[in-house]
């Protein structure tokens, strides 16, 4: 009876210590499995914070001396300008309290007093002096935008005066360089240093690598509406290649891109990607010599504009990756808020004609008067070097010659093509510009115009603007040079460039992205 009673406790104890055993086991393990799982929790909140960009052909870091467009526009949320551009490319005030236009060739710059660089020093109108005159020395792509200043005044700490040599219409929007540190550079060689210049915006340099750059929040931004970044940290991640970037954005390792291919799609494909197009800076149009017998006659320019099938050429050409093009501006500005498009009607282009007193006779238009008659024979200058243009120029003779308007092709070597240019000895020529940001049309409209184009209300209205600042006002006066040159045809504008910024789906945000930067809203991005 004793014996039982001793095997039955040594069997309870044997039950005891395995179910002890088990419950370890499975503790430990349930232990494991809950630390592993808040760690990847851990991992996908980091990894979620940190937005990841691939550019290709890195230089520099310092704004003022790269010549990457990547860096250029990225960097407009490291440091800040006195001036800014909007999205719709009104100007603002950003390191500036206040600007105001004293006289012609007088412009007073305050700037705000809450500004600190990333080392807790102030903003100061020596860092404004110090930077001009490192941007004038002729090495930077924002160079030009300083050349016209004669001498910078320092009035007080946070107070300077640019004096110009000449009267510039929208000379503000020159003021749209990023401000970097005086006390930083005092030292050093700028245009040969390779600091990261030290930052006044919302993100820093915090690590530099052979191949990537990595910027972390700004702890002394003065950050005016108190936001709250989502993303903690930018990796700039650096490629060879294009080629290489589209790669690392297919598979997922880099998050945004941006690009003038028209098809990249045929690179990364469009499953998983968002794309986000603008209107690009480069724009392509017909020089019309307004001083020619025939051409100075509006009604003429009226039907070769409606003669002309933009839609057409963008597609045959292009394949439709450009943007039609109705006017100098219509690259996004405030200023100029219609549609673009092609005016496409040969009907009214004849119809234009004839009720000018042209008659369409034997294949040809001809116009008698005082006993003398004129024939629609006119030439279209083209550089032959460029493959595109030759391609649209001999579309738009064969457009126009549908009309009954006999065009003869100059297809000439770069050289005479430049000659035509300067000497404005053509009666139609396919050229083209790179926009600037500001709305000034004295290259298209102004005093020695590349059209020859000559209009009192015109020269007036461009005369009134250099001195309006109020968005309104402008607005006003701009629709009545757009009304002329919709009923007067100086020049006709064909296409533009597209740009695009191509970004994973997780990447969230309002974009808004425009020629100035791609990172517009930038504390409101985050992934999901």
């Amino acid at each position: 009876m004793r014996s039982n009673i001793v095997k039955y406790i040594f069997i309870v104890f044997v039950i005891f210590i395995i179910i002890f055993a088990i419950y370890k086991i499975n503790f430990e393990d349930n232990g494991e499995e809950q630390t592993k799982e808040e760690n990847i929790v851990q991992n996908i909140k980091e990894t979620d914070s940190i937005l990841k960009i691939g550019i290709s052909d890195f230089d520099n870091i310092n704004p003022l001396i790269t010549k990457n467009e990547d860096i250029i526009s990225i960097s407009t949320i490291l440091y800040q300008p006195m001036l800014e551009i909007t999205s719709d490319y009104k100007i603002q005030n950003k390191l500036a309290e206040e600007w105001s236009k004293s006289n012609a060739t007088t412009y007073l710059i305050k700037l705000k007093n809450n500004v600190k660089w990333e080392d807790g020093t102030s903003v100061t109108g020596k860092d404004v002096k110090f930077t001009i005159e490192k941007l004038k020395e002729g090495k930077s792509i924002y160079s030009d935008n300083v050349k016209n200043i004669k001498s910078v005044e320092i009035i007080d700490e946070y107070t300077v005066r640019l004096n110009l040599n000449s009267e510039e219409a929208f000379f503000e929007y020159n003021l749209i360089f990023p401000i970097v540190s005086a006390n930083q550079f005092e030292k050093e060689d700028f245009y040969k240093s390779r600091l990261a210049p030290i930052s006044n915006g919302m993100y820093k340099v915090t690590n530099a690598k052979e191949d990537f750059i990595e910027l972390s929040k700004n702890e002394n931004w003065n950050n005016p509406d108190n936001v709250e970044l989502k993303i903690d940290k930018v990796v700039i991640n650096f490629y060879e290649t294009m080629g290489d970037v589209y790669n690392d954005l297919k598979i997922g390792n880099i998050d945004m891109i941006c690009t003038s291919i028209t098809n990249v799609e045929d690179y990364i494909g469009t499953i998983g990607f968002a794309t986000k197009e603008y209107k690009g800076r480069e724009l392509d149009f017909i020089s019309i010599n307004c001083t020619d017998t025939l051409l100075e006659n509006k009604e003429v320019r009226q039907a070769i504009n409606y003669a002309i099938d933009k839609n057409k050429i963008n597609s045959s050409v292009f394949s439709n990756n450009y943007y039609i093009s109705s006017f100098p501006i219509d690259y996004g500005s405030y200023l100029y808020d219609k549609e673009s498009k092609s005016n496409y009607d040969q009907d009214k282009a004849k119809k234009v004609l004839e009720d000018a007193g042209w008659e369409y006779r034997y294949g040809y238009w001809r116009k008698t008067e005082n006993y003398r008659t004129q024939y629609l024979n006119l030439n279209l200058v083209v550089d032959n070097s460029n493959k595109n243009r030759v391609k649209v120029a001999e579309l738009i003779e064969e457009q126009l010659e549908n009309i009954g308007i006999n065009i003869s092709l100059y297809k000439v070597s770069n050289s005479s093509y430049k000659n035509y240019l300067k000497n404005k000895n053509y009666d139609m020529i396919i050229t083209g510009v790179n926009n600037g940001y500001s709305p000034d049309l004295t290259y298209f409209m102004g005093e020695d115009n590349i059209s020859n184009y000559e209009n009192e209300e015109v020269q007036s209205l461009l005369s009134e603007i250099k001195n309006i600042s109020d968005t309104n006002t402008l607005k006003e006066k701009y629709s009545r040079i757009i009304e002329i040159y919709e009923d007067e045809i100086p020049f006709i504008c064909l296409y533009r460039n597209k740009n695009k910024v191509v970004h994973g789906i997780r990447l969230t945000g309002e974009m808004k992205p425009n020629n100035y930067t791609a990172y517009y809203n930038f504390e409101n991005w985050y992934r999901q």
